[in-house]
């Protein structure tokens, strides 16, 4: 199932092209310090003693029904609560070749790739065939920002929030939305399209014996949507739900603004425990600053089938598997978790994660095309482990901000496209593993325009005209373009970002500046730590940067990257601005057509590349090395982990 990772993935997140943070604090859990004694209201959640520094409200007065006024005007329809686990099941495909035989080849071909995984990908036959006592050593390449489910906001925070946190919906692997029956009992949606009633399961709780009730999820959506707290990412989404009403501990009401094809992944939102954080909201917003909240970022409070065990800033992360998660009163209430450990082990270095996963110290990692291709080859990898790939709808990209003098005009940012030898990125730096990128939606994907853009080739001479057309020459012969404005000469010349620690994004941008020399551009490429990078994303402090985003489970989850709105309050962070994109966005959300759908996100989708606010680079497959013991994977558009039952399925041989 998909819980914490659900609730933020629906929002693109930053792929691997980024390097490893710093954590904030390698300080030893103190004391548990008592909650500051003011509280806030739950029905008033943005509340603050100084008024007159109280920002903006970000949800309008509301006066909600009660349930039986609600029952009585409301035509109910029943939604799917259902095992993700069991759907995979029945659907999976005998396999093709045996355990053996799979675990003995090679895999250099797509026939190989499909072999191995349709026989590894199976589920144990029985219980005594799985070892319930294993530990799976994943392999991450950058530490948790933060283990609070409304704070996280990268793929590594939703692999740990997938398994600590609890989420009422889940997606299976075509992306299609389902009532989690591991925390749901019953959910319905309204004809009209406007409400959605969940009923929880009264069998679930948090990791310190507390109950998870609907009381939790209400005051969860009054944090997100309190203007003082900083979760640009869990908001997004959230801010178009009216209100979020807990009727008793076990019922819960989302109400929308808007009859919208959308709504469900609205409600979406990460849940944090009301018993834990209602008092000491109000004192530190931030969720990182009292020692209340430090020590409850430390040993969080989790709902999921696993709790933190211990964590090593920069190190490792380790769970512990929840007994009181599947077992109640001495009888079975879950499936059991395969794993009673997971360790997540933070390696910045690719070498260094592959010689581990080689040498048998992680159990799983995600190769770049490099080592796909050249290293992992041989007996030294073959001997512990196999690899399989899959088709993601993932893709790098270079932003440019478009609120600076050098990539305001679309024909500048076009011409940084026609620089860029995409060929030489596609076979000397992505060893031919990757495909071209042709815009913000998947060519395989059913929002994607149809048929897709072509791809973009190197053409420097249709790039100098652009430039030309565009004002930026060379006025004073030094070999730098330049253009005066507002009586001003400027030259043409920036910096280009990337995330520290990734090859591809650093010979990429090398590249890109090498590219762009021959036209008289200075370019200078600059790693830097994620962290840093994020925040000066968040703050539109950067001309150029080189990151990638992850699949999102609907197309209008991408507004929160393209529309005017999402500039100061989403993830828009190259200020690009189009009114008819914002408009198509708005049309979009409001059809519940799927083909009509399709045509709408088709014209955003050429619109986009029109408009060349980012160079996309490729779309980049999923490519992953696994230790032989390791079965019950497979892909989805957002990789084998990203989805249900994703991780739940994996389990371990007994040896």
């Amino acid at each position: 199932m998909i819980r914490g990772w659900m609730l933020v993935a629906v929002i693109p997140l930053a792929l691997l092209l980024a390097g490893c943070p710093k954590p904030p604090s390698d300080e030893t859990p103190g004391d548990d310090p008592a909650p500051p004694a003011s509280a806030d209201g739950a029905k008033n959640a943005s509340a603050t003693a100084d008024d007159a520094a109280e920002p903006e409200p970000l949800l309008e007065p509301f006066d909600p029904p009660t349930l039986e006024e609600l029952d009585a005007q409301v035509t109910w329809e029943e939604q799917p609560v259902l095992d993700a686990f069991e759907l995979m099941r029945e659907s999976k495909e005998p396999p093709l070749v045996s355990v053996d035989e799979a675990l003995a080849m090679k895999n250099d071909s797509d026939e190989a790739n499909e072999k191995i995984l349709s026989a590894l990908g199976q589920y144990p036959s029985s219980e005594s065939e799985a070892d319930y006592e294993a530990r799976f050593d994943r392999c991450i390449n950058f530490d948790l920002k933060s283990t609070n489910p409304i704070m996280q906001s990268s793929t590594v925070e939703g692999h740990y929030q997938l398994l600590t946190g609890v989420s009422l919906f889940n997606i299976d692997d075509k992306l299609t939305p389902l009532g989690a029956a591991e925390f749901v009992k019953s959910w319905h949606v309204s004809s009209d399209r406007l409400f959605d009633k969940v009923v929880l399961r009264d069998d679930v709780t948090w990791s310190d014996g507390e109950p998870v009730t609907a009381h939790d999820v209400e005051f969860s959506f009054q944090t997100i949507m309190n203007p003082r707290v900083p979760v640009p990412a869990a908001r997004s989404g959230t801010d178009q739900l009216k209100w979020v009403e807990a009727y008793d501990d076990r019922t819960i009401v989302f109400f929308h603004k808007d009859s919208l094809a959308t709504n469900i992944w609205n409600a979406l939102f990460p849940i944090i425990p009301k018993h834990i954080y209602e008092q000491s909201l109000a004192e530190d917003y931030t969720f990182q600053d009292s020692d209340y909240h430090v020590r409850y970022e430390r040993q969080p409070v989790c709902a999921g089938p696993y709790r933190l065990k211990s964590r090593i800033t920069n190190q490792e992360i380790v769970l512990e598997r929840r007994d009181d998660w599947y077992m109640k009163d001495g009888q079975q209430i879950r499936r059991k978790p395969y794993f009673k450990e997971v360790r997540f082990r933070v390696i910045e270095d690719p070498n260094t994660a592959l010689l581990a996963l080689n040498n048998g110290d992680v159990d799983d990692y995600e190769m770049n095309p490099e080592q796909w291709v050249t290293q992992a080859t041989g007996k030294d990898f073959y001997s512990l482990n196999t690899k399989i790939s899959g088709v993601e709808w993932s893709y790098a990209y270079i932003g440019w901000n478009c609120s600076i003098p050098q990539f305001q005009d679309k024909r500048v940012r076009k011409a940084m496209s026609y620089a860029f030898n995409h060929q030489e990125m596609l076979n000397e730096i992505c060893y031919g593993l990757y495909s071209p990128g042709t815009g913000t939606f998947h060519p395989t994907s059913w929002m994607a325009a149809n048929p897709p853009p072509e791809p973009y080739q190197q053409d420097l001479d249709q790039a100098e005209e652009l430039l030309d057309a565009a004002g930026w020459t060379d006025s004073d012969g030094d070999g730098l373009r330049d253009k005066t404005i507002d009586g001003r000469r400027i030259d043409f010349e920036f910096t280009l970002i990337f995330g520290e620690g990734s090859k591809i994004a650093e010979r990429a941008a090398t590249l890109m500046a090498e590219n762009l020399d021959q036209i008289g551009i200075r370019c200078r490429a600059q790693p830097m730590e994620f962290t840093v990078m994020q925040q000066k994303a968040r703050d539109h402090d950067f001309q150029a940067m080189m990151a990638g985003w992850g699949a999102g489970a609907d197309p209008d989850m991408s507004e929160n990257l393209w529309t005017t709105k999402a500039i100061k309050n989403g993830r828009n962070y190259c200020v690009y601005s189009n009114s008819e994109v914002d408009a198509l966005f708005e049309q979009g959300k409001s059809e519940f057509d799927r083909d009509k759908r399709a045509e709408i996100y088709g014209k955003i989708h050429r619109i986009l590349w029109e408009d060349q606010p980012y160079t996309w680079l490729y779309f980049r497959n999923g490519f992953f090395g696994m230790n032989k013991r390791m079965r019950g994977y497979a892909f989805s558009p957002r990789g084998p982990y990203g989805y249900s039952p994703g991780f739940e399925s994996i389990w371990m041989g007994a040896e």
